[in-house]
């Protein structure tokens, strides 16, 4: 996890970029940034009209510079993930940056179509299998990235991953609440994104594609208003000290445009500088779990 990596430059300029997220807020930002850099995209979200009008927006912009797809998804079906990723590998012959931002937090203990708790199967187990479905395309590019959005807030799960409650109810009942729970489910999921990001690179060494995750710090977006009226009233106190959605973006981009000499797999970022682990987000035999509890759960989807 630690090696410098030998890719050379990467500049984003005629590479092709799988972005998730990409309708709001540090996706939406990155998507702008990343075609006016000459990157062409490939965007997934769930919802067909506010997909489509980011991507008439990008074009109007910047004309027939780049390419701009779209494809439907909802992150938390493996079934709508399977059928994009289909989609995706029959349309593009060639994926050199997947960037897995889209992310959520719910407040009520809700369950997935596939019987997983909501918050984890978004924002893990939906970037563990995009991932795997595009790998191979992946490999197919001269240097190819894998970036996750992570987050600080994996400095809550303290006792990280609970691999006996993967349904995470214990944080969603009156007591748990009121102790905060849904946002330590959060912090254990952003951990999640670490441990996947460090596993992932130790699997993909000696290949071409490398794998980063990052903080974009606290970005005044949409995220988590949708979760009931104290949600709302914490999140605009919170928002008075945010970061602006560009700013948020800004390593991300630095992890997709910069030289590959200047990073090192399988590491988290923030700042544009290797960022501050909670001791549980270096535990490489936690990683190592999670990925094989992880296969399980998207095997499970498909029998």
């Amino acid at each position: 996890m630690n090696e410098p990596q030998q890719a050379s430059s990467h500049n984003v300029t005629g590479k092709y970029a799988i972005i998730t997220g990409a309708t709001s807020g540090i996706g939406l930002a990155a998507a702008q940034a990343l075609a006016a850099r000459g990157a062409n995209l490939g965007i997934v979200a769930r919802n067909a009209a506010k997909a489509n009008e980011v991507a008439d927006r990008i074009r109007t912009s910047f004309g027939n510079r780049i390419t701009v797809d779209v494809f439907l998804a909802d992150m938390s079906s493996q079934q709508s993930i399977r059928r994009a990723a289909n989609e995706i590998l029959a349309k593009c012959q060639r994926i050199d940056m997947l960037i897995n931002n889209a992310g959520a937090m719910f407040v009520n203990h809700k369950l997935t179509e596939d019987g997983l708790e909501m918050t984890l199967a978004v924002n893990h187990i939906a970037p563990f299998l995009f991932t795997k479905l595009l790998l191979n395309r992946l490999m197919m590019s001269e240097h190819a990235r894998v970036i996750t959005t992570s987050s600080h807030g994996h400095k809550m799960a303290m006792k990280g991953i609970d691999f006996d409650d993967l349904s995470g109810k214990r944080y969603f009942g009156f007591l748990g609440k009121l102790k905060g729970g849904p946002n330590f489910r959060y912090g254990e999921t952003k951990l999640a994104n670490i441990l996947f990001t460090a596993e992932l690179a130790q699997r993909l060494k000696g290949t071409n594609v490398t794998a980063y995750c990052f903080d974009p710090g606290l970005v005044a977006t949409n995220f988590n208003r949708d979760n009931g009226f104290m949600a709302r009233m914490t999140t605009a106190v919170m928002m008075k000290f945010a970061r602006t959605p560009e700013q948020g973006a800004e390593t991300l981009l630095w992890l997709a445009d910069t030289d590959g000499k200047n990073l090192e797999n399988g590491r988290y970022y923030a700042d544009k500088q290797i960022g501050k682990l909670s001791a549980q987000a270096g535990n490489l035999e936690a990683a190592k779990k999670l990925w094989e509890v992880s296969e399980l759960q998207i095997r499970a989807s498909e029998a």
